[in-house]
């Protein structure tokens, strides 16, 4: 499985401000772990994330040398994109695309055929850097706001996205709307009809309901997960309370009960998880 851990989706959504230091040691701990991916950070206005308006020292101070893991930043628009990639160790950059047109205005100010026309000039500029573009379909499962939600819509928008290039689409449950049946039908329906995209799921759910709805996932054929150690965070801007992302232990006892190779080194694992005890004092 490819397991990405997402320091960054838990740091956002922070009351309390976190010292630039302690984000760097807690990532430097995260990166000894030797997860596929550590999405940390978001180059995004600081007025509406403050918790990340460092995330440009945070990049630049991470130890690379410690793993193979690969650093993912978050981007909303192609000023904050063109901002992310002058930091070299940026590997990959991740960009919020809602099949909900009110949480695509929520979340980047923008509709969704604006977001498209951002995502076509980010992918350009991306590409020509030699780097990775990642599309977060948030709100794939539903969505708070009394739209409608068919598995059409997620097929309409994979489509438009293959036309152009897209090579990586995470399937995410932004306020944890999505139930087993949802997860199912769409892993079920979408990537198998573009072989050429590779499709993850960024799940947000309650402590209890992890294991099923990997289960869910999994038993379709996903074998790219997001998680955050306690299931810490989830999306400030999709409403008042937030949900939780998926937790890292929770997807290791998946693996472990489902007899999957674990590549990542549990010991440093551990260590990880007692920082952020400190620093999200659960």
């Amino acid at each position: 499985m490819f397991l990405t851990e997402c320091p960054r989706d838990a740091m956002q959504g922070w009351g309390e401000m976190i010292p630039t230091p302690t984000k760097i040691d807690y990532i430097n701990r995260l990166m000894e772990v030797g997860f596929d991916v550590l999405d940390c950070g978001s180059f995004v206005n600081p007025k509406t994330m403050p918790q990340m308006a460092d995330s440009g020292i945070v990049v630049d101070e991470i130890d690379k040398s410690l793993s193979n893991t690969k650093l993912s930043v978050v981007v909303a628009n192609l000023r904050g994109a063109e901002k992310a990639l002058s930091h070299e160790q940026v590997d990959i950059l991740g960009f919020p695309f809602s099949i909900s047109e009110t949480f695509q205005h929520r979340n980047t100010n923008k509709s969704r055929e604006e977001a498209f026309a951002e995502v076509v000039k980010i992918l350009d500029l991306v590409t020509s850097e030699s780097r990775q573009l990642n599309l977060y379909f948030s709100m794939a499962f539903g969505n708070p706001y009394g739209e409608s939600w068919k598995w059409e819509d997620v097929d309409f928008w994979a489509h438009r996205f293959e036309e152009i290039g897209i090579k990586n689409i995470l399937l995410s449950d932004t306020t944890g709307v999505g139930d087993v049946e949802k997860i199912s039908l769409l892993f079920n329906k979408i990537p198998s009809k573009y072989p050429e995209i590779n499709f993850g799921a960024h799940l947000h759910n309650r402590y209890e309901d992890s294991y099923k709805k990997l289960k869910a996932a999994y038993d379709q054929g996903c074998r790219r997960f997001d998680s955050a150690i306690k299931g810490m965070g989830g999306c400030p801007m999709a409403k008042d309370d937030l949900v939780g992302n998926m937790p890292t232990e929770k997807v290791f006892t998946f693996m472990s009960s489902e007899k999957l190779d674990i590549h990542q080194n549990l010991l440093h694992f551990e260590s990880a998880y007692n920082m952020a005890k400190d620093i999200f004092h659960f």
